[in-house]
């Protein structure tokens, strides 16, 4: 194939490439509808509470409440350094609960994870928190989500 034939395919695919990176990879597609989702989420389930004050105790709420309306269970674990930075911890999370339990899927179990996250995040944002949310997981089907929370 000459240098020309190069050129001539490259262009020939062009856009194709302009629209896959003008729309984001799949995960970053995936994250934001969750976040859409979980901003819009978090108000159906929390406008009979109480106004809730200080991080914590919407972390809590997150963990009790929305988990469970969302995700069908209360959070296995919740730490904090109480600096800003949480660990919710789910053993048995429904996205990914169907496979094969150890390490062999993680890779393929990031996809599945980014949805999730992505609610997460908005419904923290409904709530006031600014914040990254990463899900990671060791062996399935346990996932944690790391949730930084950005301080201004």
């Amino acid at each position: 194939m000459k240098d020309g034939g190069v050129i001539d395919a490259l262009n020939k695919d062009k856009s194709v490439i302009h629209h896959i990176f003008a729309q984001g990879n799949t995960e970053t597609r995936l994250e934001a509808m969750g976040y859409r989702v979980g901003y819009a989420l978090v108000e159906k389930i929390a406008k009979e509470m109480p106004r809730l004050v200080s991080e914590l105790e919407i972390m809590k709420f997150i963990c009790k409440e929305f988990w469970t309306n969302t995700f069908g269970k209360q959070v296995d674990n919740l730490r904090t350094n109480h600096q800003g930075i949480y660990v919710i911890q789910d053993n048995k999370f429904f996205t990914v609960a169907s496979f094969s339990e150890g390490t062999q899927y993680i890779e393929e179990a990031a996809i599945y994870l980014s949805l999730p996250a992505g609610i997460l995040r908005g419904a923290l944002a409904n709530l006031g928190i600014s914040c990254i949310v990463i899900a990671s997981t060791e062996k399935l089907p346990a996932v944690k989500f790391n949730v930084n929370l950005n301080k201004t």
